[in-house]
């Protein structure tokens, strides 16, 4: 397994720390006017899911995690697992829904996602940033309503709940940050 020091980190770069994989949420290296430089970061464990604060002292190296990537449909969804397709060789791949994280909120059949896989196993799915949607239900928008600030909840085709402003109507197709979860605009 190859070896990067920390002062080469960057977000998303995954690492093999204390027979666990994280992947780098964020750093920042640090060089303190007395005693030497460190880099300071947060790490998600990628099995997990939780974030923690780690510190290293600049220049020790650390064992880089080689993560592959594929691009796979998201074909349908099979009591606790979610079926995917390799879009080259047409094999078919049953992902746990702890692997999904909050991506299965915003997955539809035939959407495209990369599987990130280490050894073998599935660690992760990346969708995109933003993904387009349909709204399954939402209430009637009144006309001069702002006291909830010009937005209502509606929820998608999906299943998830958002808050989308009031014009918005059922059977509109919207534009969500995958990211965050927020409405961005009607398509």
């Amino acid at each position: 397994m190859p070896q990067i020091s920390v002062n080469d980190l960057k977000n998303g770069i995954t690492l093999e720390l204390d027979n666990n994989l994280f992947q780098v949420v964020e750093f920042q290296h640090v060089k303190p006017g007395k005693g030497g430089a460190f880099v300071r970061s947060k790490i998600r464990n990628v099995r997990t899911g939780a974030v923690i604060d780690k510190t290293f002292n600049a220049g020790i190296k650390v064992e880089q995690a080689i993560v592959q990537r594929e691009d796979m449909q998201y074909l349908y969804h099979d009591g606790n697992d979610y079926v995917f397709m390799n879009t080259k060789t047409y094999d078919q791949t049953n992902v746990p829904e702890v692997a999904l994280g909050d991506t299965k909120d915003y997955l539809i059949e035939q959407m495209v996602a990369q599987i990130a896989f280490y050894d073998g196993e599935i660690i992760g799915v990346e969708i995109p940033a933003s993904v387009e949607l349909t709204i399954g239900n939402t209430e009637p928008g009144l006309q001069g309503d702002r006291s909830s600030g010009g937005t209502k909840p509606a929820t998608l085709e999906t299943g998830k709940e958002i808050k989308v402003p009031l014009f918005i109507e059922t059977g509109d197709k919207v534009r969500v940050d995958t990211r965050t979860g927020d409405y961005m605009t009607r398509v």
